[in-house]
């Protein structure tokens, strides 16, 4: 009877422990279901990188000159008013210059006596006198230095000046330029003749196109204590509404804007012999393996420089340390050596 009953026990030991291992397989497939394991992939894009450098500061004109009296008078005549265009030589405004003519009357006098007298080296020493004289009297006027424009004038006549009273000014505006900062390291790639990109508050949002000039052969230190090479930057044939001592942000294009081809790293694998590929998922689903070239870019991407398209998409791949850090490798052969090159900058978008 005892023998009957352990079987029985057995019989139900086995159907428990049966029952429990078919719970916990059913357990098992329905976590498989609910969280399929799904590969990780990555997807080729394009970005457009501007290789330039940033400025900012006022515009000025080409020339300027201020209208000053180079000694006290009395203002005998005005010729210009501000707003009129002027050329080089122009008397824009003469002082009393009586005394000045009576001094050279007299000093021609002088001349004559010692002519008469036969008096050469004395004769010799008041033609020069004479030179002086005549400069000054030449002084009593303020004529144009250059072409331009009477941008300010603020005189009349009767007025009595004193020697530097600066009454008006004239400027050139056949074109304008500034004196930009750019830092040291950037200036190596200043070449006379690159591209500038000028933008001005008060130009609204029209684009104004100017060159690079010149730099500095010597840098700077600023009052923060970083080194800068001035540059100077213009613009020919300004639009009317820029004026002198306007502010502006610009940029120097140092080479044209370049679309490039990035991917993230761990899109990239490396065969044994460190040849660079790359596993491209295909619309059918099928998946291609593809050599590829590419370069460090940054420290999470790498870019395409041959293999890939636009959009590609590509299956994550074990990662073998073969870019590192900012460094470069680029598919040479069979041997796919590194080359240490300091990847670019991010791409300004």
């Amino acid at each position: 009877m005892n023998k009957k009953r352990n079987v029985i026990f057995f019989k139900i030991i086995v159907i428990g422990v049966i029952i429990v291992a078919a719970g916990g397989s059913a357990t098992i497939i329905r976590n498989l279901t609910k969280n399929p394991q799904t590969e990780q992939t990555y997807q080729v894009h394009s970005e457009t990188v501007e290789n330039i450098i940033e400025i900012a500061g006022t515009i000025s004109a080409a020339q300027e000159q201020k209208l000053q009296a180079a000694g006290d008078g009395t203002v005998t005549g005005v010729y210009v008013k501000a707003g009129d265009i002027v050329k080089k030589g122009d008397c824009i405004m003469s002082l009393d210059d009586t005394a000045q003519r009576f001094d050279i009357d007299q000093q021609d006098y002088l001349i004559e006596q010692a002519q008469i007298n036969g008096a050469l080296r004395n004769l010799e020493i008041l033609k020069k006198q004479r030179l002086v004289l005549q400069q000054k009297l030449e002084d009593r006027m303020i004529r144009a230095n250059f072409d331009g424009i009477v941008a300010y004038l603020d005189v009349a006549e009767g007025a009595y000046l004193e020697a530097k009273d600066v009454v008006g000014t004239m400027i050139d505006r056949s074109y304008l330029k500034a004196l930009v900062e750019v830092a040291e390291t950037d200036a190596p790639k200043l070449v006379p003749g690159q591209k500038v990109s000028f933008s001005f508050p008060a130009y609204g949002d029209y684009p104004v196109e100017g060159y690079v000039v010149s730099s500095y052969a010597v840098a700077s230190i600023t009052d923060r204590g970083a080194s800068v090479v001035k540059t100077e930057v213009r613009i020919d044939n300004p639009p009317e509404e820029l004026l002198p001592n306007y502010s502006f942000t610009g940029e120097i294009e140092i080479s044209p804007p370049e679309t490039i081809l990035l991917v993230e790293r761990q899109a990239i694998g490396y065969g044994e012999d460190g040849t660079p590929f790359a596993e491209k998922i295909l619309p059918d689903g099928t998946v291609d393996r593809v050599p590829v070239s590419v370069t460090a870019y940054g420290a999470s991407f790498v870019k395409i420089l041959a293999g890939l398209d636009d959009r590609d998409i590509l299956k994550q791949q074990p990662q073998t340390g073969a870019v590192t850090g900012r460094f470069s490798v680029t598919d040479t052969g069979a041997a796919g050596a590194a080359s240490a090159e300091p990847a670019p900058p991010p791409p300004k978008k």
